[in-house]
């Protein structure tokens, strides 16, 4: 059964970059992230962006506001996941969570082992976070636009089949069970799945 609620849809975007937060570097992260959001996602909803430095009290001080005050429903991070010592989000990540969800950070993995070897290095995870009243997915995404795009929808063949699937079909459902708005997307994008009973 759908669970009604009347809270308006909102996505918190965050680049974690050290050079572009500075001005040194042109952010492409969260560019990325809202043209894909905006070809996936059909529902409504508002963004909020956060451009940031690797710096773990100042990307947990980030996640929590979103959460917290900016009542996200959504945050996807990207930058920062990699054995760098200055990459440090997954840290952030899982401080501020209340529940770890692997699962996601194991299929982005395999996503990009299907380019590069160099795919296990990457560290991303992903978590709720939980307050009284209130619950949030983030969602650690690689650096590059072309591997947030890959991992968010998968991998087709020449016809348009699945070879692999993306990480985004099982967010609408998340965000169903943590108490979110109800999201539809795109099914040429990204086909959100659900049980027949939700």
């Amino acid at each position: 059964m759908r669970a009604q609620t009347n809270d308006e849809m909102v996505i918190g975007l965050v680049s974690i970059s050290d050079r572009a937060s500075v001005g040194a570097y042109e952010d492409k992260g969260i560019p990325a992230l809202s043209d894909w959001l905006a070809a996936a996602v059909t529902t409504p909803y508002r963004i909020e962006t956060r451009l940031i430095a690797d710096e773990r009290e100042q990307i947990e001080r980030t996640l929590v506001e979103l959460v917290d005050q900016a009542r996200c429903h959504l945050v996807l991070t990207t930058g920062g996941t990699g054995p760098a010592r200055r990459d440090v989000t997954p840290e952030a990540t899982l401080a501020v969570g209340t529940k770890e969800m692997p699962g996601f950070g194991e299929q982005m993995r395999q996503i990009s082992l299907r380019f590069v070897p160099t795919a296990i290095l990457s560290r991303q995870t992903a978590v709720i976070r939980e307050t009284p009243d209130h619950a949030a997915l983030i969602m650690n995404l690689p650096g590059q636009p072309k591997s947030i795009k890959e991992t968010l929808e998968g991998l087709k063949d020449a016809d348009g089949n699945v070879v692999v699937g993306g990480i985004f079909a099982a967010v609408p459902y998340c965000i169903d069970l943590i108490g979110g708005p109800y999201m539809e997307t795109n099914p040429a994008v990204s086909k959100a799945w659900r049980p027949k009973n939700a």
